[in-house]
């Protein structure tokens, strides 16, 4: 899923506290690289007197440099921090040395973030195309600037990134730059783009053609793309900083409309949920037992929505059923409920279900063949043959010492190995096992005409429509659609599973259902910081909350609940996250401040 989550809202890193075993300091020193989808991080770490270590971040595409550190652990080989005021924290191993740190930034959705050393030495003498350039590429009639930056190392190799500078997207990464007598080209990987021209005499100018291919890797149509140098490089938009609006009393799911409205009136006013904008919120909230459904902006309260990866949380519930129904046990190997020979038995420790369910498998975020015909709806094709295809390539064994590495292609792979098992397809599985038993009208992976009427149209950040995503064989990693009402009941029984009653008796996943709720909130691992992970979903043990995420290319999600204070709260948009982050995490985690009477993160910026 997209979803990277909403990790890549104002990151800040942490200052590395001093080392237990001084030697170890030394060897995390230095310029490091990491990446969040799209979005580039640099860390730099120095080395204090008293062999501490302090750092700072840098976040291009989000227009924010020198962000400091703070709150750092180091044992052994080990390093973790929190990052306070965006509610995150990192933690992962030291490796090779210092040359790589492997770990998990966590902030509500963690996500994978490895940062590599940089070992770029600059040439004694540039290449006549090292520089800063800047064009204007004009695409289905928008006019882009487009900025390139080209320099050469000390064996003479050329490097190249990309900015895509009214996106406010930074240091896209290019490939095979190759220059030879005024003749210069670059691939742009991650879009399947390639430019190709020529230097001008006085070195000031390049001039060329850009090709992107088609979702179907046809070539594109050719369109002009020149280049002037440039003697400043253009930075990104700064964001604004995150701010706090002050503390409250506790507000109650009957005030929650009433304080959101004064809450959001900037975004109201003049931002995305203004008048003619295409952009709404649903917003489901619950005290106490006291429920209320509301909107703001273009959503009405009977929209459905995509909800992404929250799609985990039913896919865990679904593990937890079948648990208490005898049909699989937590430790059952995933490769049972495999085709027979789809993959081999491996000689030590295997992926079991519950390994699955804790993202703690081992298994990539993304299987490697994942090569969607369709950018804009990359799931649809992503069938069984090639789920089954990968695994057998890639193997089911198990990590000596598996750490939380968040997995759509293990969420995936569980809600095909739970529908293998119960003999009927993954849709009708969560239809007969959740659907049912909790009362929900409309949640379902496939639409009926009705329903898909109700579907609100999705956009991307820029507010230009996004086609819905369908899924196949990864439907267990987000395929649900859901309405802000049918969300509401589902973390209603979340809150108090065993006060609610589940139709028929005598339907075996009625019957479970109580219980597998409560033992899909049982904690299993640790994630990073406060954060622990039950089935799916994600414990805050500082605020006693349950959470999970979720981002498709059109449509944004945030779903949280707390047994421990009675509340829960879901937030559904019809905009997927970028650059800002998630606008529904944000609200999300603003209404659980309120719920609370703390000081909420302010919406504003919106």
């Amino acid at each position: 899923m997209k979803g990277l989550p909403h990790l890549i809202v104002l990151l800040v890193l942490a200052a590395l506290a001093p080392d237990p075993a001084r030697a170890q300091a030394p060897t995390v020193q230095g310029d490091y690289v990491g990446t969040l989808g799209p979005i580039t991080l640099k860390l730099h770490i120095v080395a204090n007197e008293g062999s501490s270590l302090s750092c700072t971040l840098d976040s291009p595409n989000q227009g924010a440099n020198g962000l400091k550190c703070s709150d750092v652990r180091i044992d052994g080989q080990s390093l973790s921090f929190r990052i306070p005021i965006v509610n995150g924290s990192w933690s992962g191993s030291i490796e090779d040395g210092g040359a790589r740190l492997s770990g998990t930034w966590s902030q509500g959705q963690p996500l994978p973030l490895v940062f590599l050393r940089e070992t770029f030495v600059p040439a004694r003498e540039p290449s006549p195309v090292d520089g800063f350039w800047l064009g204007v590429a004009k695409p289905q009639g928008r006019e882009l600037r487009t900025q390139l930056v080209v320099k050469s190392d000390i064996e003479g190799q050329l490097h190249c990134t990309v900015d895509s500078v009214d996106l406010n997207a930074f240091d896209i990464a290019c490939s095979n730059p190759k220059y030879s007598e005024r003749d210069f080209s670059f691939d742009v990987p991650v879009v399947k783009g390639h430019w190709t021209g020529k230097l001008s005499s006085n070195g000031d100018t390049l001039s060329g053609t850009w090709t992107q291919k088609n979702p179907d890797d046809s070539p594109g149509a050719p369109i002009a793309l020149n280049f002037e140098r440039q003697q400043v490089r253009l930075t990104a938009t700064p964001l604004p900083p995150i701010t706090f609006d002050d503390a409250i009393a506790p507000v109650s799911a009957a005030r929650m409309q009433e304080v959101l409205r004064q809450d959001l009136q900037k975004p109201l006013r003049e931002g995305i949920l203004a008048p003619g904008k295409p952009i709404g919120v649903a917003i489901g909230v619950v005290t106490r037992g006291d429920r209320r459904i509301f909107t703001f902006g273009n959503a009405a309260t009977e929209s459905l929505f995509e909800i992404g990866s929250i799609t985990k949380t039913f896919t865990g519930l679904l593990l937890a059923q079948m648990i208490e129904s005898g049909s699989v046990r937590p430790d059952t190997a995933v490769r049972e409920l495999l085709p027979q020979g789809a993959v081999a038995k491996p000689q030590g420790a295997e992926i079991t279900l519950l390994d699955l369910a804790t993202q703690h498998s081992g298994l990539p975020r993304m299987p490697g063949n994942f090569r969607p015909a369709d950018s804009n709806d990359p799931y649809i094709d992503y069938g069984a043959k090639e789920l089954y295809g990968f695994i057998l390539g890639h193997g089911v064994a198990k990590p000596a010492a598996p750490t939380f590495l968040y997995s759509n292609l293990g969420f995936g792979l569980l809600g095909q190995a739970l529908s293998n098992r119960a003999g009927i397809a993954y849709p009708e599985l969560l239809h007969r096992a959740i659907v049912l038993p909790m009362g929900l009208t409309d949640t379902a992976t496939a639409l009926s005409p009705e329903r898909r009427a109700r579907l609100i149209q999705g956009h991307a950040t820029d507010l230009v429509p996004a086609q819905g995503w369908d899924f196949d064989a990864l439907a267990g990693a987000g395929a649900i659609r859901s309405t802000a009402a049918d969300m509401l009941t589902y973390l209603e029984w979340n809150l108090h599973p065993r006060e609610r009653s589940a139709g028929n008796a005598a339907d075996p996943y009625a019957r479970t259902l109580p219980a597998a709720l409560d033992r899909s909130q049982q904690l299993q691992s640790d994630v990073a910081g406060a954060t622990r992970i039950a089935y799916a979903w994600l414990y805050d043990t500082e605020a006693e909350t349950y959470a999970h995420n979720g981002a498709t290319g059109g449509y944004s999600s945030y779903a949280f609940f707390s047994p421990k204070h009675d509340y829960a709260a879901v937030v559904l948009v019809n905009m997927t996250i970028g650059s800002r982050g998630s606008f529904a995490d944000r609200l999300g985690r603003h209404i659980q401040q309120r719920f609370a009477g703390k000081q909420a993160v302010s919406l504003d910026q919106w």
